[in-house]
């Protein structure tokens, strides 16, 4: 890898086409990165386990959303990984030698933990205890200084910064300690305008999508609450797809400002030059993933590529770790 600012590492469940959320949140910055430092993307498939009780979808999930970040942008030939988590199995190792210097109390007051148990009462499994553990080695495994997350995330990278210190502590200065770096979307909304964007409550607009369904979801969004006639003054401050305008419309979400306030545009006219302009944004991107598609075993072949340029990292690190125990 070449020098750059420092290592950047994030990794994300694989839950197939990507929505909106995730590309402002967290692919978008993951591409912008690139051209400043070295950068290792996962997709964290054994993270996936500790929830999913049906894994026949799994593969075809991690294609599709190696799909979308190769079609984002993220670039094998900029010096980028790109990888399957279970693909080094290094990582679990580490997990394992972690989670000897990691007190069970940590894991089971984390407000994450005891809201997975309020989700799945009935599958609350060592490897849901464990989760954060894992966390932690598949960022120290590469020794990453740079975790891009966004505000609600900061508290998962605080507690990985506590097991490395926690580790370091016993062990002598291996891991390195990563910063956050937060990203400037801290919070997509889905089309119901309160809750997160999500896939599980169907309230997503995927970026793969066509044409016809971008425009099919955007006009099923909430706007503003208390319009109720297509001349009432609006209140854009409280929309969603105006907050989503000024990133897709930059150049006109000041005029649809005065027009929304003043009555002049309706909530239907403002959603469908939403819907234009996000339809067009994502132009290239649909054109990229078609050709990407193509040959599948491409995308399988380059994914493995990354799995082994990550292996050359993840058996330099094992090898100072298990030296720093001193395990024979």
């Amino acid at each position: 890898m070449s020098e750059k600012k420092g290592r950047v590492f994030s990794g994300a469940r694989p839950t197939g086409r990507q929505h909106l959320g995730n590309y402002l949140g967290a692919i978008r910055n993951y591409v912008a990165l690139q051209d400043d430092y070295d950068c290792i993307y996962c997709i964290v498939d054994l993270h996936a386990l500790t929830t999913l009780e049906n894994t026949d979808k799994l593969k075809e999930w991690t294609y599709e959303m190696a799909l979308d970040w190769l079609a984002a942008g993220m670039d094998p030939e900029k010096g980028t990984i790109v990888f399957i988590q279970s693909h080094v199995p290094q990582v679990e190792e580490l997990h394992l030698m972690l989670s000897m210097a990691t007190p069970l109390g940590w894991l089971t007051r984390l407000p994450t933990f005891k809201e997975k148990v309020r989700q799945q009462p009935d599958n609350v499994n060592y490897g849901l205890v464990g989760y954060p553990v894992l966390m932690a080695a598949d960022i120290a495994l590469y020794k990453a200084d740079t975790v891009p997350v966004g505000v609600d995330q900061a508290p998962h990278l605080e507690f990985t910064r506590e097991i490395v210190r926690r580790f370091n502590h016993h062990f002598g200065e291996i891991l390195v300690e990563p910063q956050a770096k937060h990203t400037e979307f801290t919070k997509v909304l889905g089309l119901d305008g309160e809750s997160k964007m999500s896939k599980s409550l169907d309230n997503h607009i995927e970026i793969a999508a066509s044409p016809e369904e971008i425009t099919k979801r955007v006009m099923q969004m909430k706007t503003d609450p208390a319009r109720k006639y297509r001349d009432d003054p609006g209140h854009p401050e409280v929309c969603n797809v105006f907050s989503l305008h000024g990133f897709f419309s930059p150049d006109q979400v000041a005029q649809i400002e005065v027009d929304c306030r003043a009555g002049e545009i309706g909530c239907v006219q403002c959603k469908r030059l939403f819907a234009e302009n996000l339809s067009a944004y994502f132009a290239p991107f649909r054109e990229r993933r078609a050709k990407l598609a193509e040959n599948p075993d491409d995308v399988w072949d380059l994914l493995a590529d990354g799995a082994r340029r990550a292996s050359v990292i993840a058996t330099e690190t094992m090898a100072e770790v298990k030296a720093a125990i001193g395990l024979p």
